[in-house]
């Protein structure tokens, strides 16, 4: 059954956001979330966007769409369906891994009331969670920090990021990820700003600071190269749709 407030449980016509794995099922031309029919059994409600109720489902994939990474339809889709799109993501990720219980193994099955996934044996419940990360522009002496990952093909230099581990506050973790992957102490660590992630379940927290002490020294398991870059002298950074692209501007637009 799916928490729908306000909808009983025949069948309805919404939006559907349905993926295969990380990619969004759509129409070919022009990019489009498909209106379905929709299995209140199967899919899960996300809220109402224009008027119009939006689900999620892993389930299937509807009449005339194909699947496509969803990190390729960001600008493709409005802005507010793109958002919608990452939390369906998430979402379905949470209801296809919980279909057991991590306690003791038994089936799970959904609320009718809030969204939980609860045990039929045992009780406990798994709500959808999020992981915490921080990402960080470090800047000395009117050049910023930025760095190419060493898990990850991709050609860009970003800023650095890592996930709050238990117990830490987001500055601890801010000066703790600098210094494992850099080798620098930085001060001065100042909020900018919050992005979901769905590709990787996070919430991005990000934060601006000052080089403090230290020189350099790479941690190579986590970053090929790291280098300090003046505003007019900037290498390949991440496209528009993440946090790190909004700090490497801000950086820009008061140092350039």
């Amino acid at each position: 059954m799916v928490f729908v407030p306000g909808v009983t449980t025949s069948q309805v016509r919404g939006k559907l956001f349905a993926f295969e794995g990380q990619a969004l099922c759509v129409g070919k031309d022009p990019v489009a979330v498909p209106v379905a029919e929709i299995d209140p059994m199967l899919d899960l409600f996300l809220g109402e966007l224009d008027g119009v109720a939006c689900f999620a489902t892993r389930e299937r994939r509807p009449e005339g769409t194909e699947p496509m990474p969803l990190r390729q339809l960001y600008g493709a889709l409005p802005e507010e369906e793109f958002g919608v799109a990452g939390r369906a993501l998430g979402l379905t990720a949470w209801d296809a891994d919980h279909r057991h219980c991590g306690r003791c193994g038994a089936p799970t099955e959904r609320s009718a009331v809030e969204r939980l996934r609860a045990c039929t044996s045992c009780g406990h419940g798994a709500y959808p969670r999020l992981s915490p990360a921080v990402i960080v522009l470090v800047e000395r002496d009117g050049r910023c920090l930025l760095a190419r990952n060493a898990r990850t093909k991709m050609p860009f230099y970003s800023t650095l990021a890592g996930f709050v581990e238990v117990g830490e506050t987001l500055e601890q973790c801010v000066a703790r990820e600098i210094q494992e992957e850099a080798g620098i102490e930085v001060g001065d660590v100042r909020y900018f700003g919050s992005q979901p992630w769905p590709f990787t379940g996070s919430l991005m927290i990000g934060f601006t600071a000052h080089w403090a002490a230290g020189e350099l020294v790479p941690e190579p398991t986590e970053l090929l190269d790291a280098q300090w870059f003046a505003p007019d002298a900037l290498p390949i950074v991440p496209p528009r749709l993440s946090i790190a692209r909004e700090l490497i501007d801000d950086f820009v637009r008061r140092r350039g």
